[in-house]
């Protein structure tokens, strides 16, 4: 048998898997996807957020660095800083993270993965910064990767405790989906672009003080949001912007204006 009388689909199909997973297999820029790291893989990542809604005005800065336990499992440290307009500045709630793949399918160019994501929030901040409770997350992703087209589907709920005093913080659930495209399917050692769009929900509870609801909390916020992510090799850049589309916020409550993110990432 001539191996080279027609094209090795083995090797396409093992080259174009690599492709997917080492240089393009990421996550939205607000949303949550399902990427893991390989194992033994490190991930030092620098964030900056900015976020705006009447007076309140917040610039987190957040250092985050992942480890791949195995191919499936990948553990995160996020160390954030705070910095608010008027307000105390300096370390907030550190948080610790885990998401585990639990299901993965690769055909021909195209790489589809589903994963499951918890997060703890200790307390650990100082006076005036951080949310003064402990908090968790729990949530789904799902995630398709081909050489033009990404869709991302997350949900996730945040288990928010009670401050110190007796404060209960209304949970939180989280919606997004998300698409992207690239419009010039580049190679592995050139620069690669690809162009995001986001729908963001969140819907709040209301707060609770002493068994009583607190009217002037909680409420639900639908974010439009693009974005873009540029990768090259092992290094990647995203960025986009929140754009409030709809809002019902409970009270006198100030809506978002907007909200701003970069992220810088390595890989190694």
């Amino acid at each position: 048998m001539n191996l080279y009388s027609k094209p090795n689909t083995t090797v396409i199909f093992f080259l174009t898997a690599i492709y997917c997973t080492a240089s393009n297999a990421h996550d939205p820029v607000f949303g949550l996807g399902p990427h893991t790291l390989f194992k033994g893989a490190t991930e030092v990542h620098f964030g900056f957020d900015r976020s705006v809604a009447g007076n309140n005005k917040l610039t987190l800065s957040t250092l985050e660095l992942a480890y791949g336990l195995t191919g499936n499992w990948t553990a995160r440290l996020e160390l954030p800083y705070e910095d608010r307009d008027g307000g105390a500045n300096g370390t907030s709630d550190i948080g610790f993270a885990t998401k585990y793949r639990f299901w993965r399918r690769d055909s021909l160019g195209v790489q589809e993965s589903s994963s499951a994501f918890l997060k703890v929030k200790p307390n650990t901040a100082g006076n005036n910064r951080g949310t003064g409770t402990t908090d968790s997350i729990v949530g789904l992703a799902y995630g398709y990767e081909s050489r033009k087209w990404y869709r991302w589907a997350a949900v996730r709920y945040r288990y928010n405790g009670e401050t110190p005093g007796n404060l209960e913080r209304g949970d939180k659930l989280l919606l997004d989906l998300a698409g992207g495209i690239r419009l010039r399917q580049s190679s592995y050692l050139e620069p690669d672009w690809v162009w995001m769009l986001e729908l963001n929900g969140e819907r709040t509870a209301k707060n609770e003080l002493n068994g009583d609801k607190v009217n002037s909390s909680g409420g639900t916020e639908w974010f439009l949001s693009p974005g873009l992510m540029w990768t090259l090799r092992n290094f990647a850049i995203k960025t986009g912007a929140q754009l409030q589309v709809i809002s019902d916020m409970n009270g006198n409550q100030a809506e978002s204006d907007y909200r701003a993110r970069i992220e810088f990432e390595w890989h190694l």
